[in-house]
């Protein structure tokens, strides 16, 4: 059984370096994709270490551009022109962290082989009804021209609100951005976007892509059968921001209560406690 462990990387070079050594394992592949905007030469020191490699399509990242979501089908890419024969494909952020040793990370894989994991949220959820206008309406989050939001004001009070392409059911969640997946449902996943053009340039104009294109494709498609609706991630999104709460060594027995695999968000700025009573762990 092996896994490929995808890492989207935007800042903190010794944060990552901590995170890829707790996911040191013979059955584990880690390939890192930088922002386009950080300077790499802070994150060299990793290269031509066992079992790590390097995106080399590296994209810059919007937050909440379709640029993030296209980073990830590039790293996906890049993963399956390896020709490696994967298991799962695993989507982390330099901010995730295991909670379990790489070892018992890859028992519980080794028995889970064939099935996909990534949140899917009801229709009744407050995050599904807030999110329709994420695709109902046109959003150049990505675009660089100025009056770029008052254009788009524009362009949504004329137009009607837009539908998902060739019928397709939408699905996501607020914690669906990082996934672990079949490699068979990647390889669907990126030859989807490749093949369907209509499809690639309807989620280019969305919003907050990365929550639900991928969830939405999967669910579509038979890899939906495979699919449970957890996707084995603690995060805490109580307090209602934009982005979910930093962890602190205060939220230590939720993560390890949680019965989950990761947790996410970890700043070691600013307490880097959690990850030594993690590593304990």
């Amino acid at each position: 059984m092996r896994v490929a462990h995808i890492i989207m990387v935007h800042k903190n070079p010794t944060q990552l370096l901590r995170l890829v050594n707790r996911l040191k394992h013979t059955g584990f592949d880690i390939y890192i994709h930088l922002d386009k905007k950080v300077d790499a030469s802070e994150f060299r020191f990793l290269q031509g270490l066992p079992q790590i490699y390097f995106i080399k399509q590296r994209i810059s990242c919007t937050w909440a551009g379709w640029s993030f979501t296209r980073a990830i089908v590039q790293s996906l890419k890049e993963v399956i022109a390896t020709k490696n024969q994967y298991d799962f494909v695993n989507l982390l952020s330099g901010q995730d962290y295991p909670i379990y040793s790489a070892n018992e990370t890859y028992k519980f894989f080794a028995d889970k082989v064939g099935q996909n994991f990534m949140h899917i949220e009801k229709k009744e959820s407050v995050w599904y009804k807030e999110a329709l206008s994420r695709f109902e309406k046109f959003h150049f989050t990505d675009s660089g021209f100025k009056g770029k939001y008052l254009l788009q004001t524009v362009i949504n009070s004329i137009v009607r609100k837009r539908q998902l392409p060739d019928g397709m059911h939408f699905y996501g969640g607020s914690k669906s951005s990082w996934w672990t997946i079949t490699y068979d449902a990647a390889a669907y996943v990126v030859n989807k976007l490749d093949m369907n053009s209509k499809l690639h340039n309807f989620f280019k104009y969305t919003w907050g892509s990365d929550e639900f294109v991928i969830a939405t494709i999967i669910m579509n498609s038979d890899h939906s059968k495979h699919t449970n609706s957890d996707n084995l991630r603690y995060i805490d999104w109580s307090e209602g921001n934009a982005n979910p709460k930093f962890l602190s060594i205060k939220d230590l027995s939720e993560i390890l209560n949680s019965n989950m695999i990761f947790a996410r968000k970890f700043d070691v700025d600013s307490d880097s406690a959690v990850l030594d009573e993690l590593d304990k762990y």
